[in-house]
């Protein structure tokens, strides 16, 4: 079930806490599942730990995507339109799951919050799986280039995000290239290059398959609607090896 079913509104700002816990208050307030396994004996709604950690991912990356569209203090009709994008194409939602990103996205965005407390909190959540990191940086990336283009602005606050996750700026890098585009996209999404070793290609590639594998992401709390996004990028590893393999001539 999506976690969107599991959503008992008043437990919300108390189950997140943090600036996520506003955000998720103010758009589920209204919102409740009269499915009574949701109750604990004193009828006070709860979630689970692994639900709450799938609530986190979830608000976190539209809220901070709210932020990230207005870095110039407006929004653009292309920006709302690649947000848009992004649900229909990367996450697959339904319409009832889009409405509820939107409401996310909007309160965040009128929210007094920044993108830097948004970013603390998922880090705080996350800061012992890093691929869900990576892939936070990964999504703000695809939806700040989808026109084209990568601001400064943009860019300024995604780095924010990368000091916050402890990245590196080699590993930035090659998670920038390999969304932005440029030669040897292949080498880029296994974060190696042209040079490297055949042992240590395959290296990567065993502990990017490892990571992103479907089984493992699901069994550590992403929320179901981003499954789609991370078999996606699952088989994007895959192919760039293979391309790797017919150009290197691998067995």
């Amino acid at each position: 079930m999506s976690v969107f079913g599991k959503i008992v509104g008043g437990a919300l700002g108390f189950t997140l806490g943090g600036p996520l816990g506003a955000i998720a208050g103010a758009t589920f307030g209204h919102v409740f599942d009269r499915s009574n396994e949701l109750y604990d004996d004193d009828r006070t709604p709860r979630l689970s730990n692994g639900e709450s950690s799938q609530l986190t991912f979830y608000v976190a990356t539209f809220s901070m995507l709210a932020k990230l569209v207005r870095t110039d203090g407006h929004i653009k009709q292309e920006a709302l339109n690649t947000i848009e994008h992004f649900m229909v194409h990367d996450l697959n939602l339904d319409p009832y799951g889009r409405n509820m990103s939107k409401n996310i996205f909007y309160a965040a965005m009128e929210s007094n919050q920044r993108f830097e407390d948004f970013a603390r909190q998922f880090y705080d959540e996350f800061s012992t799986q890093p691929q869900f990191l990576e892939m936070m940086i990964d999504i703000l990336l695809r939806v700040a280039t989808a026109d084209g283009d990568l601001r400064e602005d943009e860019e300024r606050l995604i780095r924010s995000a990368m000091k916050i996750f402890h990245f590196d700026e080699q590993a930035y890098k090659k998670i920038r290239q390999q969304v932005v585009g440029v030669l040897y996209r292949s080498y880029t999404i296994l974060g190696c290059d042209r040079n490297d070793s055949i042992d240590h290609i395959k290296s990567r590639y065993r502990n990017l398959v490892n990571d992103y594998h479907p089984d493992k992401i699901a069994s550590k709390g992403l929320p179901d609607e981003f499954m789609k996004f991370a078999h996606d990028k699952f088989r994007e590893i895959q192919a760039a090896y293979e391309d790797i393999k017919t150009e290197r001539k691998i067995k």
